[in-house]
């Protein structure tokens, strides 16, 4: 296999994060575990952290095909390596998948019979949610309308937020940036606050192979078209277009117009990326 080293770190470190994100939503769900969003949020910042840590030294710890995707487009990335880090982060999605509905999947079941759901129905959405993401959150209450448009908004706008401060934080012309060993705490945080404030409205995915793997592991496990409830392509469009379009545009943004005001401040002999 071409690039074996990065096929392992991004199949390990997109499982590690849908492990612990997934894993966070779907205890909440069933055994009320945590409370409120912002604990969800913070489990999912610290997922994202420990599996940068974990992988970085293997490949780039991208753990995101939107990021990769931006990588590519901002010249950090070659493109002959999209490909493998591509597989990689599907497949580790969706073995994290298969590993939570391993442990909590006796307990699916008897949540979805005290509560009188039927798997594969429209109401079992409020299961399938702890695999593949909806708009507007299940969970969200009557207050959330969030139209297929405005879903796709959204992942744009989390995901841009969320590749331009990585580009941020990881450029070597910008002196302000935090030290190396603390970029992926720092990236952590930035996701924690995204899903803190966008998760009421598409429980803010910001990553196809967070939402696509887990749904496609959830619609295999008897959710069937609950997992899909949009007869045409809304949800792919949702989760799969909305970060990519949002992660291109922040590599754009960041390339082509933010990199070249840091030179012009006078840090052109700084070592850039």
């Amino acid at each position: 296999m071409k690039y074996p080293h990065e096929f392992v770190g991004e199949l390990i470190g997109t499982f590690l994060l849908v492990l612990f994100g997934c894993g966070s939503v779907a205890v909440t769900i069933l055994f009320s575990a945590h409370v409120g969003l912002l604990q969800v949020a913070i489990i999912w910042g610290l997922g994202v952290t420990v599996a940068i840590y974990a992988t970085r030294h293997l490949s780039c710890a991208h753990l995101n095909p939107a990021v990769s995707f931006a990588m590519v487009l901002g010249r950090r990335m070659s493109l002959a390596r999209l490909p493998i880090y591509l597989i990689a982060q599907f497949f580790g999605a969706f073995l994290a998948a298969g590993l939570l509905y391993l442990l909590l999947g006796e307990s699916i079941t008897q949540y979805e019979s005290l509560n009188g759901i039927v798997r594969g129905t429209p109401e079992s959405i409020k299961t399938a949610m702890m695999f593949g993401e909806f708009y507007p959150n299940p969970g969200a209450g009557s207050a959330a309308v969030v139209s297929t448009l405005t879903a796709l908004l959204v992942e744009a706008v989390g995901t841009f937020v969320l590749v331009f401060m990585i580009f941020s934080l990881t450029e070597g012309c910008n002196l302000g940036r935090p030290d190396d060993a603390l970029a992926p705490l720092f990236i952590g945080l930035t996701v924690t606050v995204i899903i803190a404030i966008l998760a009421p409205l598409t429980q803010a995915g910001l990553n196809p192979a967070r939402d696509l793997s887990p749904r496609l592991f959830a619609a295999l496990a008897g959710w069937g078209k609950a997992a899909f409830p949009d007869q045409g392509l809304g949800f792919l469009s949702v989760y799969v277009m909305g970060p990519l379009l949002g992660a291109g545009t922040a590599a754009g943004v960041f390339t082509c117009i933010v990199e070249p005001l840091m030179k012009d401040k006078g840090h052109d002999s700084c070592d850039c990326q």
